[in-house]
C-alpha cells in the first residue's frame, strides 16, 4: 500500500509538473513594465458666452511608469490594454480678453489623467530575435484630482473617446517564444476634452475651452510572455 501510495503521489507530481510545463508553454499573455514619456502635442479654442477669444493651452510633459497586459490571439494577432496615469501642468497662455487681459499667461494648476488603451496589433515573426508590431485602437481618458490653479475659481475636465495608433518591437533576449524581451514602443493617442473654468472672481465668466491634448506616448522596458 505504501509503495502504490508513493507510486501514486510520483505520477501525480510528475503530471501537475507536465501540466504545469504545457500551460506555461501555450499560455497567450505577454506582460510589459515600461517607463513612458508623455508628450502633448495641444491645442485649444476658448470661448466667453459664444464669443471667441484669442489664447492656447500649454500642457506640461510626464514622464511615468506604465504596466500593461497582452493577450495572444494567434502567433500574429493580439490585443494590448495599457494601464497608467499621469500628472500635468496646465496654463492658458497668450490670453487676451477685451477690457480684462492682454496676451496673459495663466497657470490653471495641474490635473491627473486616466488614459486606458486598447490597441489591435499584429506581430511579425519573421525577423529573429527582433519581433516588431503595430497596432490600431481606442482611447478612453478621464480626468481627476483637478486643481485649478491661483486665479480660477473652480474647473471641470470632460472625459475624452478617440483613436490609438501603435508602433514597437520586442526583443527576445533568450532567443525564444517565452521569457524576457526588451521592448519600444510609440503611440499616438488623440485626445480632445472640454474645459469649463470658472472666473467669477477675476472676470465675471466662465471660459471655455475645447481642448486637444493628443499626446506622442514614447515607452521603454521590459516584458515578459509566459
Amino acid at each position: 500500500m505504501k509503495k502504490l501510495l508513493l507510486a501514486a503521489l510520483m505520477t501525480g507530481a510528475a503530471f501537475a509538473g507536465f501540466a504545469d510545463a504545457a500551460i506555461a508553454e501555450d499560455n497567450p499573455w505577454m506582460v510589459r513594465a515600461r517607463a513612458l514619456a508623455v508628450l502633448p502635442d495641444e491645442a485649444a479654442g476658448l470661448s466667453v458666452g459664444g464669443t471667441n477669444l484669442a489664447g492656447d493651452a500649454d500642457i506640461g510633459d510626464q514622464y511615468v511608469p506604465e504596466l500593461d497586459f497582452t493577450y495572444f490571439f494567434t502567433d500574429n494577432i493580439a490585443a494590448e490594454l495599457i494601464l497608467a496615469v499621469t500628472p500635468h501642468d496646465v496654463s492658458a497662455v497668450n490670453v487676451t480678453v477685451p477690457g480684462a487681459l492682454t496676451n496673459a499667461n495663466i497657470d490653471l494648476g495641474d490635473v491627473w489623467l486616466l488614459p486606458p488603451t486598447l490597441t489591435l496589433q499584429y506581430h511579425f515573426k519573421n525577423a529573429g530575435r527582433f519581433k516588431p508590431y503595430i497596432g490600431a485602437g481606442v482611447n478612453a481618458t478621464f480626468f481627476f484630482n483637478e486643481d485649478e490653479g491661483p486665479v480660477a475659481d473652480g474647473i471641470d475636465y470632460d472625459p475624452s473617446f478617440g483613436p490609438a495608433l501603435q508602433a514597437g518591437v520586442d526583443y527576445d533576449l533568450d532567443g525564444t517564444e517565452g521569457g524576457f524581451a526588451l521592448n519600444a514602443d510609440i503611440k499616438k493617442i488623440w485626445i480632445n476634452t472640454d474645459v469649463k473654468v470658472d472666473f467669477t472672481t477675476a472676470l465675471g465668466a466662465t471660459v471655455n475651452a475645447d481642448v486637444d491634448i493628443d499626446p506622442l506616448v514614447v515607452g521603454l522596458g521590459l516584458a515578459y510572455k509566459y
